[in-house]
């Protein structure tokens, strides 16, 4: 049995497909959690015991079962997510956990060696060979060289994690194999693709036509993408709702008579979700222990210390991502979050969110512009709008689609799981010899 294998590894969210000897997808199940086909991209450090072998190789956790042991732990321990984001940053290289230096693609791959054991427990052996989703800009890319880095991470975590022989394709082109599934006809559709770090944006032919000439001949029209995505429109919520309520704005004295305004750079870490767990740092903490005596709102820097010292991050961004998922079906939400000894309770509406991420609903629509006209494609030649990713669900995204395209071209569906899908069923064809 030949089997074909499709990985979306994702800054958020992971899943993974499989296609047998021409069968339909599959996609893998996991343990835990509301949606059993996703694998949370997340990594637990449960606290290091005593004796060197353990501060050496703690225990870890990933996906479901690293919210499960996080949320379990009375002491906390290190809790890590967005690591996709880090992949692109040359700088990075890494941090301790225990008594021992983790490199960005040590800590990725930590998580796709739990995700692949979850995997074959469920569909059995995988092969080495996987096709693996790749946004056309990773997150905080600068550059080519930059994206280039990432790749080079990525291929050798997946490489130590058992995926052997591996090969990338851009997200979006993978979602559209999974749309082209349903059509009867040729199409020439758009696919936005909208992560947790990325947008990415593809025009490609696909339908019964196209498929049956396999790649002989190149479906994409074309590709651009932009380096935000949901997780810069939390990192709005957090600097509008979040960060006043712990101090940031704020002043204290600094003896005798001078009053100062608090150091703003542990809270633009505190709006990005890859830098939460690595703001816990002798730095960050003594500077906010010195300045807590003489603050004017003192219970704020106290607040913004608790969740430091307590590993509380991973609780912010839940009651962040409760309040976007909210204002997506309803035109507003209470959002609330306690951190003693400050109580955060405050209603928002979706026209407020909205305003809030002006700046990147721009950027998206300047992506998407700029696609069209490199491409040389009016909106009228678009047949339909394939819309997948959480961040799809936002109105004021999807709105963007609907001023260009019409509402009655936008469509989705299975917006978590059919990067994963596409890239199973695209592995599969590749491996089938076609005539033209």
């Amino acid at each position: 049995m030949r089997r074909s294998v499709g990985l979306d590894f994702g800054t958020t969210n992971s899943a993974i497909a499989v296609v047998d000897d021409g069968a339909p997808p599959q996609l893998a199940a996991f343990r835990g959690g509301s949606d059993a086909h996703t694998f949370p991209s997340v990594l637990y450090f449960a606290p290091a015991g005593r004796g060197t072998a353990r501060a050496l190789h703690p225990e870890t956790h990933a996906g479901h079962a690293a919210i499960e042991a996080y949320r379990a732990a009375e002491v906390k321990g290190r809790f890590i997510q967005s690591l996709k984001a880090y992949l692109a940053e040359p700088s990075f290289d890494g941090t301790a956990i225990g008594g021992r230096k983790y490199a960005v693609d040590d800590l990725v791959t930590i998580i796709l060696k739990h995700l692949r054991r979850e995997v074959v427990d469920d569909l059995g052996e995988l092969p080495p060979q996987v096709l693996v989703g790749r946004p056309v800009m990773f997150s905080n890319a600068r550059d080519a060289a930059d994206n280039e880095v990432a790749l080079m991470r990525l291929r050798r975590a997946l490489a130590t994690a058992g995926f052997a022989e591996v090969a990338f394709e851009y997200e979006p082109v993978a979602a559209a194999y999974a749309y082209e599934q349903r059509l009867q006809r040729d199409e020439l559709i758009l696919i936005g693709d909208f992560g947790g770090g990325t947008s990415d944006f593809t025009i490609i032919g696909v339908g019964p036509g196209r498929a049956r000439r396999a790649r002989v001949d190149d479906p994409v029209v074309g590709t651009e993408g932009v380096a935000l995505a949901g997780d810069a429109f939390d990192k709005q919520i957090v600097r509008h709702l979040v960060a006043p309520r712990l101090g940031r704005g704020s002043q204290y004295l600094s003896p005798p008579d001078k009053f100062l305004d608090v150091p703003n750079w542990p809270y633009a870490n505190l709006e990005r979700w890859h830098y939460l767990s690595f703001l816990k740092t002798p730095e960050a903490i003594d500077m906010l222990e010195r300045i807590v005596g003489t603050a004017l709102i003192p219970e704020r820097i106290e607040a913004f210390l608790h969740l430091i010292r307590d590993d509380l991050g991973f609780e912010m961004h839940r009651a962040v991502q409760r309040a976007k998922f909210a204002l997506s079906g309803q035109e507003e939400t209470v959002f609330e979050f306690r951190i003693h000894p400050v109580q955060i309770q405050q209603r928002i509406t979706r026209q407020d969110f909205t305003g809030w991420i002006h700046e990147e609903l721009d950027a998206i629509r300047g992506c998407l512009d700029r696609l069209l006209t490199r491409t040389g494609t009016a909106p009228d030649q678009i047949d339909r709008v394939f819309l997948t990713g959480g961040s799809s669900f936002v109105p004021a995204v999807r709105q963007i689609f609907i001023d260009r395209f019409g509402a009655e071209k936008i469509t989705g569906g299975h917006e978590l799981t059919s990067v994963a899908t596409g890239l199973a069923l695209c592995a599969a064809r590749e491996a089938q010899v076609v005539p033209a």
